[in-house]
């Protein structure tokens, strides 16, 4: 692999492949994550080129932090099982003078009204079941009305999903990187911002079609350079039925964020008494998920694995870890990096070299002045398994400008 540079970003020049396009200059990019790369751009049906981000790094099937334009068939591992993960923010008319002395108090009031983690209760079981959650039942069964017809459709071509944590999951947050923040920007304003995905269902949708893809692979003796390649072609069933699943998916995500919104509205409302107005600004995108769009004149199918649309003043977000700052972003339309940026900061370890490298003590010395949790069960998410944010934006300069900078002062962790 031979790589040349230009004034923004390097080019790696993969032999029987596709260019690789990094918006990496001055973020390091781990080998692995590099030899990847180069495995997805050697794929036929790859289009242009591949962008990659600043926050790249290793993934199952292609790297996060990636597009992947294809003609002609889409990878189903490289969407992922996350399906239409993305955040959501919305700037308040509150300011940091209207928050409560406790903020422990407000972080409280989250928590009950977000089923959040992997714990029985919040694998599927609502306040309306055991009253563990002040989660409104009219919000997620309004919602659900909007999703259901389509599911059903869905679930009579693919029966197994119906078993699945659909309706049940919907307007709760998950675990791992996914959260909830209370946020102050750079006067002084409050913002409510969060990031989840399509939960239970989504996974689901994305296992099963990864398995079939892969079946597809080995009935035609489809050799690849990596089996979680393993891809689905246009003018087939499976294509056409993975189309239609993963559009419900990303469409079941970005309604979970909306609904999340609501509660956290309503949950901080019974903090504050101030009235307030909320959505002054807001956002709501995905970053893991494919859509049909129109670059260098061709409609094509842009596969963002942990990557931001980003088309000429289109807003969107870049978190950092719970311990940096965020950004709110306006895209610049870039159409070598096929319109769009990074979803984050992006991790430098895994989750057990995070946890095996630093200590509970480094955890709360990283996130002081954050009321968060403070305890073992977080350490792989410690800021210190992340690329440095500063980096990362200034590696996308010529991707998106900053329209705010918004700094958590409450983290809610699954």
């Amino acid at each position: 692999m031979k790589t040349t540079n230009t004034t923004s970003y390097d080019v790696m020049d993969i032999p029987g492949g596709a260019p690789v396009k990094m918006w990496t200059q001055g973020v390091p990019v781990e080998e692995a994550a590099k030899r990847q790369l180069s495995n997805t751009a050697q794929m036929p049906f790859v289009y242009k080129h591949i962008a990659v981000m600043p926050d790249v790094h290793l993934g199952k099937g292609s790297t996060i932090g990636t597009v992947v334009p294809t003609l002609g068939a889409v990878i189903p591992a490289a969407v992922g099982v996350d399906i239409g993960c993305g955040m959501m923010a919305a700037k308040t008319t509150l300011t940091a003078n209207d928050l409560p002395d406790s903020l422990s108090t407000l972080r409280s009031a989250i928590e009950r009204a977000i089923p959040h983690g992997m714990s029985p209760k919040t694998r599927g079981h609502r306040g309306r079941d055991e009253g563990s959650w002040q989660t409104p039942p009219s919000a997620v069964d309004a919602a659900w009305l909007q999703l259901k017809d389509e599911f059903d459709a869905i679930c009579l071509k693919t029966p197994s999903l119906k078993n699945t944590n659909n309706y049940r999951h919907l307007g709760t947050l998950g675990s791992g990187n996914h959260f909830v923040e209370v946020c102050l920007d750079e006067v002084g304003f409050v913002w409510f911002m969060l990031h989840s995905g399509s939960r239970g269902v989504g996974n689901a949708i994305g296992t099963h079609f990864i398995e079939l893809a892969k079946k597809d692979m080995r009935t035609h003796f489809v050799n690849l350079p990596d089996s979680d390649l393993a891809y689905l072609s246009e003018g087939t069933q499976h294509y056409d039925d993975y189309v239609e699943a993963v559009s419900w998916a990303q469409k079941f995500a970005r309604t979970n964020r909306e609904v999340m919104m609501q509660n956290l509205i309503a949950a901080v409302r019974l903090v504050i008494r101030k009235p307030f107005e909320t959505h002054v600004e807001a956002v709501n995108c995905h970053h893991n998920y494919v859509q049909k769009e129109r670059h260098f004149g061709k409609d094509v199918l842009v596969t963002r694995k942990g990557a931001v649309s980003a088309r000429a003043g289109e807003l969107g977000i870049i978190p950092g870890s719970m311990g940096a700052k965020s950004f709110i972003v306006r895209g610049k339309g870039n159409e070598d990096s096929f319109h769009s940026c990074s979803h984050g900061a992006g991790r430098t370890m895994s989750r057990t070299e995070a946890k095996r490298r630093f200590t509970l003590a480094d955890q709360v010395r990283a996130t002081e002045g954050v009321e968060c949790r403070k305890d073992a069960n977080v350490i792989d998410e410690i800021p210190m398994a992340y690329k440095d944010i500063d980096a990362v934006m200034h590696a996308q300069r010529d991707l998106v400008e900053v329209v705010h900078t918004l700094k958590q002062v409450v983290c809610v962790k699954g």
